[in-house]
Formats: structure tokens, C-alpha cells, sequence
């Protein structure tokens, strides 16, 4: 599903040759929600970005809105409840949050590190800073662990994406 929602956004770019476009969809797409890394990889394997590069601009990407939402989420969160803009979307965010964080919530530090490690539907650095926040974890220990989760997805995707993906593009 991943490849499908790539795909789709790859060609409203409309890519052609330019590279300096490449790496901007790469980047997007890093920093978006649900596809994350996950997607920002298996776009720079469509998009035949070298290796090195994808996975930097993924990285880059991905960890970006890491601390934005560690510091921040709370404080937003709280200030769109308070005045009704768009309750309800919080809500759900809070109600996704706290269905996933018996992981995290067991395991603490090494919990989050494989919740956002390990690429699977549901998971990530988003999901995992936002879980983090509803736990009130200590924020530094939850950007570490963040990041170490950020780079084993990135390993993970890059196998995935450069090696069986990109065999059969």
C-alpha cells in the first residue's frame, strides 16, 4: 500500500530528470505522516537515487518533526481542546496514542526504540513521539530512543527498498 501511495505522489510532482526535484519528493515524503522514512526510501529506489543519498535525506526527513512533537504536542494538543479547533482530530490522535502504548509503556526506552524501529503499519516516529508524550516520558530519552528507532527502520527500509524493490523496478 506504501509503494501505491508513493507512486501516486511521485507522479503529481510530475519527475522528470531534475534531481534537486527528486530529493524535495524524497524529503516530503520523509516528513510526512504514515509513510514516513518508510516511504521517503522506496521513493529514492523508484526515483533510482543513489543509495547514500536517499538514505540521508530519509533520515534528515524523518527526524525532523521528532523533536516538534516531543516538546510541542502536549502544549498544541491541549490549546486546540481548549478552544474547540478540531477536537475531535485530537481525540483521535489521543485515542490512536493510547490503543498502541502498552509497548512502550512495558518496555519504556527500549519499547519505543523497536515501536518506531520496526516498519510495520501503525508504527514510526510520529506515532512513537506521540505515544511518548501521552506517557509524559522524559523527552530527551524519548529523542534518543526515536532516533536509534529512525536508523533500524532505516536499515530495515533500505534492504526492503534498494535491494528486493529495487530489483524489480
Amino acid at each position: 500500500m506504501s509503494e501505491k501511495i508513493v507512486k501516486w505522489l511521485i507522479g503529481i510532482f510530475g519527475v522528470g530528470s531534475s534531481i534537486g526535484i527528486k530529493y524535495l519528493i524524497i524529503f516530503i515524503i520523509s516528513l510526512m505522516p504514515i509513510l514516513e522514512l518508510r516511504g521517503g526510501l522506496i521513493a529514492a529506489s523508484l526515483l533510482e537515487v543513489p543509495p547514500l543519498t536517499g538514505y540521508i535525506i530519509c533520515i534528515i526527513g524523518n527526524l525532523i518533526p521528532v523533536p516538534l512533537i516531543l516538546w510541542f504536542l502536549d502544549s498544541i494538543f491541549n490549546y486546540m481542546k481548549k478552544h474547540h479547533i478540531l477536537e475531535k482530530f485530537v481525540l483521535f490522535c489521543e485515542k490512536k496514542g493510547n490503543a498502541k502504548k502498552g509497548q512502550i509503556e512495558k518496555y519504556g526506552f527500549w519499547g519505543l526504540v523497536l515501536f518506531v524501529g520496526i516498519p510495520l503499519p501503525g508504527t514510526g516516529a510520529w506515532t512513537g513521539c506521540l505515544i511518548a508524550t501521552l506517557l509524559r516520558m522524559d523527552r530527551k530519552k524519548a529523542f534518543l530512543a526515536a532516533l536509534l528507532g529512525v536508523i533500524m527502520a532505516s536499515v530495515i527500509m533500505m534492504i526492503i527498498s534498494y535491494g528486493i524493490i529495487g530489483n524489480l523496478v
